[in-house]
């Protein structure tokens, strides 16, 4: 004797759905992850990713400073935080405390001679220039 259900399904339709289970439970449970995966981002926005701005060029008031710091321990340090990420190596040549390293800042245009050993900026000038006059940077 058969018990009656509410959903009465034949036994020969429950044959046909048989093959398409696997990628149907695959299908399902993908599914599931990918709207709890949204409602969760959705409810707790701390664990979205946001975009970092990138600090604004060195303004004219920077580079001023720079220029009358030149030569003093601290210059090398104001040049990094004026031109995080802006300043490309153009060479190195003999001067300050051995070699110095001269940097390019493409948005401002100007270019840095940079002293490593003692953190100091020795000389500045406008434009792209590769190698500074040696009495520049003693």
């Amino acid at each position: 004797m058969m018990i009656p259900s509410i959903i009465s399904m034949s036994k020969n339709s429950m044959l046909r759905l048989k093959p398409f289970s696997p990628l149907l439970a695959s299908f399902i449970l993908a599914s599931a992850i990918t709207i709890g995966d949204v409602t969760f981002h959705s409810f707790l926005p701390q664990t979205q990713n946001t975009a970092i701005a990138a600090p604004p060029s060195a303004s004219q008031e920077q580079i001023k400073l720079i220029i009358t710091s030149k030569g003093k321990t601290g210059s090398g340090d104001q040049l990094r935080r004026f031109f995080y990420g802006d300043l490309e190596p153009l060479g190195v040549q003999p001067g300050g405390a051995g070699m110095v390293v001269n940097l390019y800042s493409k948005k401002s245009d100007i270019t840095f001679s940079y002293c490593a050993t003692y953190d100091v900026v020795v000389a500045v000038k406008e434009g792209k220039i590769v190698m500074f006059p040696a009495s520049e940077v003693k």
